[in-house]
């Protein structure tokens, strides 16, 4: 049934109630009807088109002069406020995918948006040299910004924006003797995290995260937590005895803080810079942290794991993008010389 509601929310400027309202059912878009700083504004708003869908009129908001709906810069600020339920790493990726829309289309209104300003804008992202799916980032959270505005569904002009063509690189998963090289050329306080990172198919960020109070003795396993997981779920990871054993020997376990980090020092950047250096120095192509998960899932695949136990163990909550981004026709299945490079860590 036709419904009005007033909405307070708050930007740069204060609060302000925002009028809302839709012509028929709950499937029916959402209607913008004005906004205004003062609460009794918005009740004369929202009582005039409930008393103009009660006659059986379509709300003509012309003749109360409406004030003008929002630019969308003020959407931009008002929905990044709104987005309590994110990490403060997603309401950065939120306040720089929306700089790049603000920069080009900040001063226009959001009711005169069309979805030719849209394409207009993936173009000059596109020309200044940003990657298509940083593309899509901006123009997925400008759709999010217009749908909290009213303009859903088709009235939603970034909706349906097409998206420039770039074709994926390739992943060539590094063969054993490849990570072995690299192995030898790193500084030795990141060799054994290079082990534990090809062998557990891991991503790097959860390694640095993972903190003593992780790690299982019992069990040979360790947990990736909830907080430091990407699908925010948590699992318990399986880990080699010998590699385990190496692990546990990095600190007495008398010494152990269960806050403390299990490889103390080790950051996500410094340790790419010293794979990267040690992959020059030795001649090695070049290998990245999740150059070692794609080559560990790709092994497991080809010893004949199924993908649920392999989705299970690297945190995949969709089993089909484990088998579609992980899949790799990869130059070898041999498995690294483990205890070899191993006993090198205990000379």
């Amino acid at each position: 049934m036709p419904a009005a509601w007033i909405e307070p929310r708050r930007n740069k400027t204060g609060l302000q109630y925002r009028v809302r309202f839709r012509q028929a059912g709950h499937s029916s878009p959402r209607l913008y009807g004005g906004s205004f700083r003062l609460r009794r504004h918005a009740e004369i708003r929202r009582d005039f088109i409930l008393g103009e869908m009660a006659a059986g009129r379509v709300p003509n908001l012309r003749l109360v002069a409406p004030e003008r709906s929002p630019t969308v810069l003020d959407a931009c600020d008002r929905w990044r406020a709104t987005r309590v339920d994110v990490t403060p790493a997603t309401q950065v990726l939120h306040r720089v995918a929306l700089a790049r829309v603000t920069k080009l289309l900040g001063s226009r209104r959001v009711d005169e948006l069309t979805p030719a300003d849209v394409a207009d804008l993936v173009g000059k992202l596109a020309a200044a040299g940003k990657r298509r799916e940083t593309i899509k980032k901006s123009v997925g959270y400008l759709r999010c910004v217009l749908d909290d505005e009213g303009l859903t569904g088709d009235r939603n002009p970034a909706r349906g924006a097409k998206l420039p063509r770039e074709e994926r690189a390739e992943v060539i998963p590094p063969t054993a003797a490849q990570v072995e090289a690299a192995f030898t050329g790193l500084p030795r306080r990141y060799q054994l995290p290079l082990l534990v990172l090809e062998q557990t198919g891991m991503r790097v960020g959860e390694l640095e995260k993972l903190t003593w109070g992780d790690v299982d003795e019992a069990n040979t396993r360790w947990r990736v937590s909830r907080t430091a997981e990407k699908t925010r779920r948590g699992r318990w990871v399986p880990v080699d005895g010998a590699l385990f054993d190496a692990v546990l020997r990095l600190r007495p376990r008398e010494d152990r803080d269960p806050a403390g980090q299990v490889f103390t020092g080790f950051g996500v950047d410094k340790f790419r810079t010293a794979l990267a250096r040690a992959c020059r120095d030795s001649g090695t192509p070049l290998i990245s942290p999740h150059d070692l998960r794609h080559r560990r899932i790709s092994v497991w695949h080809r010893a004949g794991i199924s993908w649920a136990e392999i989705g299970r163990w690297v945190g995949q909550r969709n089993i089909s993008v484990t088998a579609d981004t992980y899949t790799h026709v990869i130059a070898d299945d041999r498995e690294l010389d483990l205890f070899g490079l191993l006993a090198d860590l205990d000379r």
